[in-house]
């Protein structure tokens, strides 16, 4: 009986491998645009015409010499690595030396390329297996052109087999996206059939240059974060090898879309990127939107970018041919650094507000309309000096928030250096009150016993779940002889336990608990009462949102003020001199 088993031929093998990394006309983009980042390029023109299969990408990188050209194509060539051992520490972005070659089996290739300080510039052909076909010179600029014509014109189903043009545009749009954004120094522009289709301009940071891709979402909008953080303190194996030549320190780099001002209906903004590549990471994914918990309203998720770059060791690339997914070491570590990372960028302090110009006009302001009883101010005492009450309270707080009135018993105006904010009372105590309960669940006896009547076997199931002892009472009548502590004091309280026999895990309980034992709207405060809300509020993890997702405060910055009351006129001509 023959074998039948037996040996790919050559061509077979190279189909095979350009199959894995080269499968639509997005992932030629991708990759011949991080061959160009890998050339130091700062400014990269696409050019696509979809109907003739043919891309070209141009750049001002470093730009090759002739012997880089004549080897670009050849299998397995790259200039990125060049033993096992550099697998573990990859810093580049096109390391595996496959796409250009992968190319030549699929499509025509052509380069034009001229080194930095180069006189001339050479123009390149290649044929099946990356064999030089054609060399000439040619006037072209430092940098590098890539053109791919006739893509899968030797494999016609492989056309059939992908999506629609428009799919494979709108995929192409999204890729370059994905790349931007870990690259925002970088200028775009993106060209289809012979009209420019779209830019992206350069800018400093990735959230002043995340507008440009989500036009919706303002700068204002967003809390950018950079962090340096230690290396994980277990290491793999290949750590301890390439130990000298790895960095004790990592980078991340935070965007986050504040959770008051803006958000999605499906979770296709949460982003993340290592080492200048955007890579599918299911546990952080899930961790950041875990971090996002109870801070946006129901069925919507949060805008995130992060953007870690880390020591090439701690890093499995081999995990997909795209290089799309990869395996992370020491996962629950950068797990735990993502988590207080974005807990510090949703925190409220001074070192997180825009930086303004401290004046004293807000403050003036507030005090002359404060005077005229526009506000319900109640001091601790009436006899005792305004002043000192406010002194003695900006001794003993030590946030930047400082009370100044209540508006309609409902919310509590507070002043900062940088302007002025209207915080709503019950849902900014509903905030800390919810976080406090998640710390520390605790449920105590009551004596007698609160009579429930009338309650279904799921709501004493529901009631029981959530951790409270309840019992037959007589007929239809229950008894419950332990309450979360927070509903003690109420007068309410056997309408807040029948709340909770309606559904829900414990931390729904905890939400709906910590609403009933909130203080009401339509309450008066002292001003010492709302300066300790304003002090355990802002110590909040997430206090920018209630745990149902409704923004806490309103801010109106000393610049809004001043352009209001147009501040900045020129005194003679305000006056019509």
């Amino acid at each position: 009986m023959a074998s039948t088993i037996q040996a790919l031929p050559t061509e077979v093998v190279y189909l095979i491998t350009a199959g894995e990394v080269i499968d639509s006309l997005a992932s030629v983009v991708r990759e011949l645009v991080e061959n160009s980042l890998d050339a130091g390029a700062t400014r990269i023109v696409v050019s696509l015409w979809p109907q003739q299969w043919r891309i070209r990408v141009a750049d001002n990188g470093c730009g090759m010499n002739l012997d880089d050209l004549q080897q670009a194509a050849t299998a397995h060539s790259t200039s990125k690595i060049r033993f096992s051992a550099d697998l573990w520490k990859i810093n580049s972005l096109g390391f595996r030396g496959e796409a250009l070659h992968s190319l030549t089996t699929l499509a025509d290739l052509e380069i034009l390329s001229r080194p930095v300080g180069g006189k001339l510039g050479w123009r390149i052909s290649y044929g099946d297996g990356g064999e030089v076909v054609q060399v000439e010179v040619t006037a072209i600029a430092p940098g590098t052109v890539v053109t791919v014509s006739n893509l899968f014109g030797n494999c016609s189903s492989r056309r059939q087999g992908l999506p629609t043009a428009a799919q494979q545009i709108k995929a192409v749009q999204a890729t370059i996206h994905q790349i931007a954004l870990c690259h925002p120094h970088v200028t775009w522009q993106i060209w289809q059939n012979d009209r420019q289709w779209f830019t992206i301009s350069p800018a400093a940071t990735t959230g002043q240059l995340l507008p440009q891709i989500l036009p919706q979402v303002r700068q204002g909008d967003l809390q950018e974060l950079k962090l340096e953080i230690p290396n994980p303190p277990n290491s793999p194996v290949q750590t301890r090898l390439i130990a000298s030549l790895s960095t004790s320190h990592s980078a991340l780099t935070l965007v986050v879309g504040l959770p008051d001002r803006c958000h999605r209906h499906r979770p296709d903004w949460v982003r993340v990127a290592i080492n200048g590549r955007m890579v599918k990471t299911p546990e952080l994914e899930q961790t950041i939107l875990s971090a996002f918990y109870r801070t946006l309203p129901r069925d919507r998720y949060p805008i995130c970018f992060l953007h870690l770059a880390i020591s090439p060791d701690q890093i499995n690339w081999n995990r997909n041919p795209a290089k799309t997914e990869i395996y992370l070491n020491e996962i629950i570590y950068w797990q735990e650094q993502i988590t207080q990372a974005i807990n510090q960028a949703l925190s409220i302090s001074s070192s997180n507000l825009k930086e303004a110009v401290h004046t004293t006009r807000v403050s003036k302001l507030l005090k002359t309309a404060e005077a005229k009883g526009g506000y319900n101010f109640h001091p601790q005492n009436p006899n005792e000096d305004h002043n000192s009450c406010t002194d003695a309270i900006n001794r003993v707080s030590p946030n930047f928030l400082k009370a100044v009135a209540q508006v309609s018993n409902t919310y509590i105006v507070a002043e900062h250096p940088g302007g002025m904010w209207l915080v709503e009372q019950h849902i900014a105590h509903e905030r800390v009150l919810y976080e406090q309960l998640c710390d520390d669940w605790q449920l105590i006896p009551v004596e007698p016993p609160i009579i429930l009547y009338q309650l279904s076997p799921a709501q004493v199931s529901q009631l029981q779940r959530i951790g409270l002892d309840i019992e037959p009472f007589g007929e239809q009548l229950w008894a419950v002889r332990n309450i979360p502590a927070p509903l003690q004091p109420r007068d309410d309280c056997a309408e807040a336990i029948l709340e909770l026999s309606w559904g829900g895990d414990l931390q729904t309980a905890q939400v709906a608990v910590a609403c009933r034992s909130a203080i009401r709207n339509g309450t008066p405060m002292n001003q010492q009462e709302m300066q300790t809300l304003l002090d355990n509020w802002q110590r909040t993890r997430n206090p920018r949102t209630c745990p149902h997702g409704r923004p806490i405060y309103l801010s109106l910055e000393e610049s809004a003020l001043a352009r209001f009351f147009r501040r900045n006129w020129v005194i003679g001509k305000s006056h019509g001199i």
